[in-house]
């Protein structure tokens, strides 16, 4: 059987690190790319060089992107999934209190990154009848104090997922939005900026969703027949639902 390949983004830690793992252990060669040398290094000894390919950048800069791209090893460039799972949520204040730096590095990693790299590889992604998994979030479709900028550009991703789907009706291309909920990895200690307290108090007693549950799903979608797509799959912990609306009273 030929060996597939798939390029999973933010996979120096959290559902990234996951999903290289399982993707590598079910046969598969991985591209995987992060800001993080050291960890994806980490990945490369784990498994080999010849199942991990490691492209350290800042997914925000479009010209590394590129060249990371361009610098594929040959074994490495026949891209058969892609994995947009680089993303971030900063801050917790109400839009009225916010830092617009914030809210403009959010839409440059989880909305204007995320369609950059999909922009590049759709002409091969199409030729070799791939397909795309893209990580929203529930905060996408439901919104909560605080969630602003970060909600914006997960409704962002599942739209853009949804549209996508119709775009490529006929190529043969997969493509997948999930939208996980509260899920325990590095999220809540890069929203906070490091607090690890807060990151403890939020999952304390929840059994939250862990990166290799998502790792799981992002597999069981990827080794679907051919014929079948997952339009869009919303996880949540059994622990977590929908919450009321609010109401002010005074």
């Amino acid at each position: 059987m030929t060996t597939k390949t798939a390029w999973i983004t933010g996979a120096t830690s959290g559902f990234g690190a996951a999903t290289v793992e399982r993707f590598v252990s079910e046969g598969w060669r991985v591209i995987a790319s992060g800001r993080r040398a050291d960890r994806l290094q980490k990945l490369v000894d784990a498994h080999g060089a010849d199942r991990v390919h490691a492209t350290a950048f800042d997914i925000r800069d479009e010209a590394a992107l590129r060249a990371a791209h361009a610098a594929l090893p040959s074994a490495f460039t026949g891209i058969d999934l892609l994995v947009n799972n680089a993303g971030l949520a900063l801050g917790t204040a109400p839009a009225q209190k916010a830092d617009l730096a914030q809210w403009k590095q959010m839409i440059d990693v989880n909305v204007t990154a995320l369609v950059t790299l999909t922009h590049l590889l759709l002409p091969q992604l199409i030729e070799r009848r791939g397909a795309i998994v893209n990580i929203s979030s529930i905060s996408g479709s439901y919104p909560y104090p605080g969630g602003n900028v970060y909600g914006g550009t997960k409704a962002f991703v599942t739209h853009f997922t949804q549209n996508l789907r119709t775009d490529l009706h006929g190529t043969g291309v997969r493509v997948t939005s999930i939208e996980p909920g509260m899920a325990e990895t590095e999220f809540t200690l890069v929203r906070t900026g490091g607090d690890q307290g807060a990151s403890d108090k939020l999952y304390a007693g929840t059994h939250p969703i862990t990166a290799t549950d998502i790792a799981n799903t992002i597999w069981w979608i990827a080794s679907l027949p051919p014929h079948l797509n997952i339009n869009r799959i919303e996880v949540m912990p059994v622990s977590q639902s929908a919450a009321g609306l609010q109401v002010h009273r005074g």
